[in-house]
């Protein structure tokens, strides 16, 4: 039998998420409706950290729902006060897929990073 990490490894590297923690072990993960870039293009750079040439990444855990709705939001690393609160609004904007256990939606959490790049 596979380990859980050797299964969701490959789901890490195409999608970019954590699996933090699955209070129901589900069959099928938790990922957002239009991908990575439904969160992306709700990200609002802050102007304290554009000024600042501020860069990085903000993770960002989160249960998602039965509904596929964000419940709840914990930053697991920071960034800046603002982009944190910049990463989490982009994510509460955003409708999930939930998870599945033998076919029926279960909440589940997932690790969400967010990147800060500058163009």
């Amino acid at each position: 039998m596979k380990s859980l990490f050797s299964s969701l490894l490959p789901f890490y590297f195409l999608f970019g998420l954590f699996i933090y923690d699955l209070p129901d072990d589900p069959d099928v993960m938790p990922f957002p409706i239009g991908g990575m870039k439904a969160i992306a293009e709700n990200v609002v750079y802050p102007e304290i950290a554009k000024v600042n040439k501020l860069e990085g990444k903000v993770l960002v855990k989160a249960l998602i729902n039965e509904q596929g709705k964000v419940a709840s939001t914990e930053v697991v690393e920071s960034l800046s006060v603002e982009c944190d609160k910049a990463a989490v609004d982009a994510i509460k904007k955003v409708k999930f897929n939930p998870a599945l256990k033998d076919g029926k939606a279960v909440k589940c959490e997932v690790v969400i990073p967010v990147q800060f790049k500058l163009c």
